[in-house]
């Protein structure tokens, strides 16, 4: 049976005694943030020799910026070097019995793989769109479909044992819609206010929740440093609520829901901030490297995941904030377009320019400016969800 390297030090406690450390999940959590910070810087430089050995440059669309055309053949597909260092840090100081960091990391390598090849038929095609928009959606739709009806039976239970005696429970009754309290909705900075789903609310929800914040992520990715620092940041809070929900003692005090095994997501959520920060090493700007939709998708696609597994899908709308505006940002120009089209024969727009990010870049902001204004936002709004753990 393989062991990961925490839990062979684990092993080896009779005789060195000192090696009880390695038994406490914080540490380990500590210990994955340093190997994928670690990972990231040392291999970043070669990694961005590769990309551009390769002509893996970022093409930039007609209508972009003209500031941005300068951004030209910069390598893309630069998230890459985040999901090994996320994926070979986990791996090393994760439990690897935990079924929950193993569906995360399924979704997030899933979503990767999308948008390797969004990625590579934009660098090969020279086609800036990339993936066809339906394709994408399709693919996208199977990972989170799959994902939300395992997670609809596996939050409320403590092993797959249980996940699959609630399944065939679920199936003899005749496909009902109930499920256990842990899986309800809940609404934060109140005490006892939560909505039952059921199992098909959960699994459209869930569905919603993790293909949404995927595409949201990946619509902020526009400017360099953008979108990691903000996935860092909400990455972390997440990262304190899965420790905290994974906790008896503390969720009972806390008031939310108790997810056996869902602490160890902390494991993942520190390696995702280790290998975002090494990152934003080389993506802050002027940028050396971009991570295009191989790591926004993917990034997305995994605090998804995780807010799910932690019952905290409200509170990653909040604490998300700037990527929630980013997509409604697009939806509303596109929508506004169209209907003033429709009503008045010319198509007007809302914005000056859509993402969000590109509004404020035409309304006069430095590129930097917008950037680091962003990440303040997001930082308070980081700030605001983790008081909701008591302000109830």
């Amino acid at each position: 049976m393989l062991l990961s390297l925490a839990e062979w030090l684990q092993t080896l406690l009779p005789q060195w005694g000192f090696l009880r450390v390695f038994q406490y999940l914080t540490f380990r959590a500590v210990m994955a943030a340093m190997t994928a910070l670690l990972i990231g810087l040392a291999f970043g430089p070669w990694v961005i020799r590769r990309l551009g050995a390769l002509k893996i440059g970022q093409p930039v669309r007609q209508y972009a910026m003209q500031s941005h055309l300068s951004k030209q053949g910069t390598p893309t597909m630069g998230g890459v070097l985040i999901l090994i260092g996320m994926a070979i840090s986990t791996l090393l100081w994760f439990d690897w019995t935990n079924r929950f960091v193993w569906v995360t990391m399924i979704v997030t390598l899933g979503f990767g793989m999308i948008g390797w090849v969004d990625d590579w038929r934009k660098v090969v095609d020279k086609n800036p769109e990339g993936m066809r928009s339906r394709d994408k959606f399709l693919y996208q739709s199977l990972i989170g479909l799959v994902a939300a009806f395992y997670l609809a039976f596996s939050v409320s239970e403590s092993s797959n044992m249980r996940v699959l005696e609630l399944f065939v429970h679920w199936v003899q009754s005749g496909f009902t819609n109930d499920l256990p309290p842990a899986a309800d909705l809940i609404v934060p900075f109140f005490k006892s206010v939560s909505y039952p789903l059921g199992v098909y609310g959960f699994i459209v929800l869930t569905y919603i929740v993790i293909v949404g914040s995927s595409n949201a992520v990946n619509f902020t990715d526009g400017l360099d440093g953008l979108a990691i620092m903000p996935v860092v940041m909400v990455g972390s809070a997440l990262g304190a609520f899965a420790y905290l929900t994974g906790n008896a003692v503390f969720s009972k005090y806390l008031l939310i829901p108790y997810i056996p095994g869902a602490g160890e997501l902390l494991v993942f959520c520190a390696a995702m901030s280790g290998a975002g920060l090494a990152f934003l090493w080389f993506n802050t700007h002027p940028a050396q490297v971009f991570m295009g939709d191989v790591g926004a998708l993917s990034l997305g696609g995994a605090l998804g995941t995780i807010a799910v597994i932690t019952r905290q899908e409200i509170l990653l709308g909040i604490m998300g904030g700037v990527f929630v505006a980013e997509v409604l940002s697009v939806m509303l120009q596109v929508g506004y377009f169209k209907y003033t089209k429709k009503r008045f024969g010319e198509g007007r727009r809302f914005l000056k320019m859509a993402p969000l990010h590109h509004h404020f870049e035409k309304s006069g902001w430095k590129e930097t400016q917008v950037v680091v204004r962003f990440w303040i936002v997001t930082m308070l709004l980081c700030l605001i969800g983790m008081a909701s753990l008591k302000l109830r």
